[in-house]
Formats: structure tokens, C-alpha cells, sequence
């Protein structure tokens, strides 16, 4: 791993150059190690997808004091089962929905393509014959999450599959000033979920009556003092849904009964690598109650 000092008050620490599982659960491993430890001086903890950040007290703990505690955690890390328990989360999604496609439509000229949609190029350069086999693709396995931020309670979901299908879509060219809340969006390897309306470069390709930002403490479901539904480490499963379904979800949401269904669930890495697919299942069995 590599270290590097930001100012006085914080060390980031990259875990690898490029995006793994295995490189997520040691950052999960590590970033989980420093909470537990409660060392005197550490302010905030800040996974991310294969690299960790911590900010810290300089008048409580001295920075290469702070860099040796996390370097013994390291070496606690390498050894440490990759197993956690956590969460696996349903998320309807209207693919293809009217405001996203009225709000690409807008931002053409920021595209790689702008005779196509979204969805049309993400089908293409992913070899997809279809929109719809692109969306079977997307939605067809869980996902990661594997950090939350930029924007308060916004995700970034990492393909619960092995490399060769993993899907990846550019950004655009140019970042949008406008995206709807609750847009599903792809860039790279990763969806997110614009917890609120605001600009973004990542293709859009349908929207969830969902909520997962909750300042005003509106949704049962949202339980974390933080207002965010997710948190690192949760397994999501995206549920391709039709405009009716979208909007009864919608009406259940604005009359507070709503509520994902969601599972509480022990994730094994090693069991998850040795067949990738029957495990999803295996999730997804969990998930309806199997």
C-alpha cells in the first residue's frame, strides 16, 4: 500500500491501482480496524473503493505516529478473513424512464454519441445486442457498494461479477448541469445514485422511486444518524421495475409506508471467488426469504 501525507490532519492511503474486491475488503478491513481501535486523535474515517483516507488531531497523535498505527493494521489485514456481515438491499429501477431520457436529450452535445441515448451506447460498447440485454446485464447481479460520497448519501457500486463481464461506460465528455434524483447513473466500472438533483457526467440510465438521503428524518428505513441509507460493504440488487410499479412505490413513499426489502447477511470473499454465480443466488435467496 502506499502512503501519503494531505497537510497536517490527514493520511490517505492507497490500497491498489486499480479496483478489486480484494482490494475493497482489505480497505473495508483496515478502515474497520482503526474504528475498533479507537485510537486517540483519529477524527474522521473515509473508505473508498481501493483506498482509505484518515483524519486526525496532530495535538493528539504526532503524524508518524498515526502512520505507524495504520501500517500495524496493515499487517493485521493480510491475514484477516474476508468475511463481513452486512446488508442486502432491493432497489426497483424504472430503466429507460421519460426524465432522464428528457434530461440526456438536453446534453447531446456533451455526449460520445449524441445520435444515441444513454442506454443505446452503453448497449453498444458493451457488446449487448439490445437495450434490453444491457439492462438484463446490469440488473441481473448484486452489486457493492463499495463507497458513499461526493454528494451526501450518494453510492458508488462496484458489479458483483467476474472481470470479463463486469460492464464499464465512459463518462461524458463534458459533465451535465442537470441530473434528476434518484438517477441511476454509470461511469467507468461504477453505478451511483444521485441522492439529489444536480449536475454529473455519468450515463443515465433510469431512475429509483427510492429515497437513500433522508435529512428531515422522513423514512423509517433510514435509520443511520448520518441521513444515508447506505454505508460501505452493503450488497444492492437492482429489481428492473415498469412505470406502474415506479409509481406505486411513489405514492407509498409519500404516505410513509415504504420500506426496501432488505436482509441482514454474512458475505464470505473466498466462497463468493470460488463460484461467483451460485453465491449470487445464493444472495439473492437470502434477500427473498429462501
Amino acid at each position: 500500500m502506499r502512503y501519503s501525507f494531505g497537510g497536517d490532519e490527514h493520511i490517505f492511503v492507497e490500497v491498489d491501482e486499480s479496483m478489486s474486491l480484494e482490494a475493497f475488503f482489505k480497505a473495508l478491513s483496515i478502515t474497520g480496524a482503526v474504528r475498533d481501535s479507537a485510537i486517540d486523535g483519529v477524527t474522521e474515517i473515509c473508505p473508498a473503493n481501493a483506498s482509505f483516507q484518515i483524519k486526525f488531531d496532530p495535538d493528539r497523535i504526532k503524524p508518524d505516529d498515526m502512520l505507524a498505527e495504520l501500517k500495524r493494521l496493515e499487517r493485521s489485514a493480510d491475514s484477516a478473513p474476508s468475511v463481513i456481515d452486512t446488508r442486502i438491499i432491493e432497489m426497483p429501477v424504472f430503466y429507460n424512464d421519460p426524465w432522464t431520457h428528457e434530461t440526456l436529450m438536453r446534453f447531446r452535445d456533451r455526449h460520445q454519441d449524441p445520435n444515441a441515448t444513454d442506454l443505446e451506447y452503453a448497449a453498444r460498447i458493451n457488446g449487448k445486442a439490445s437495450v434490453d440485454e444491457f439492462i438484463a446485464a446490469h440488473s441481473g447481479a448484486p452489486w457493492f457498494v463499495s463507497m458513499v460520497g461526493f454528494v451526501a448519501g450518494l453510492p458508488f457500486l462496484y458489479q458483483m461479477v467476474d472481470r470479463p463481464r463486469q460492464l464499464e461506460v465512459p463518462k461524458y465528455l463534458r459533465p451535465r448541469t442537470d441530473t434528476p434524483k434518484l438517477t441511476v447513473g454509470y461511469g467507468g466500472c461504477f453505478t451511483a445514485v444521485y441522492s439529489v438533483r444536480g449536475a454529473g457526467g455519468y450515463q443515465m440510465f433510469g431512475i429509483t422511486p427510492m429515497p437513500i438521503y433522508d435529512p428531515k428524518s422522513e423514512h423509517a428505513y433510514i435509520t443511520d444518524d448520518t441521513m444515508c441509507l447506505f454505508r460501505p460493504g452493503d450488497i444492492v440488487k437492482f429489481r428492473s421495475v415498469d412505470r406502474a410499479y415506479y409509481e406505486d412505490v411513489e405514492r407509498e413513499v409519500a404516505a410513509g409506508r415504504f420500506a426496501p426489502k432488505m436482509r441482514d447477511v454474512t458475505f464470505s470473499l473466498e466462497e463468493f471467488k470460488a463460484d461467483i454465480d451460485a453465491y449470487n443466488t445464493k444472495l439473492e435467496g437470502v434477500l427473498n426469504g429462501q
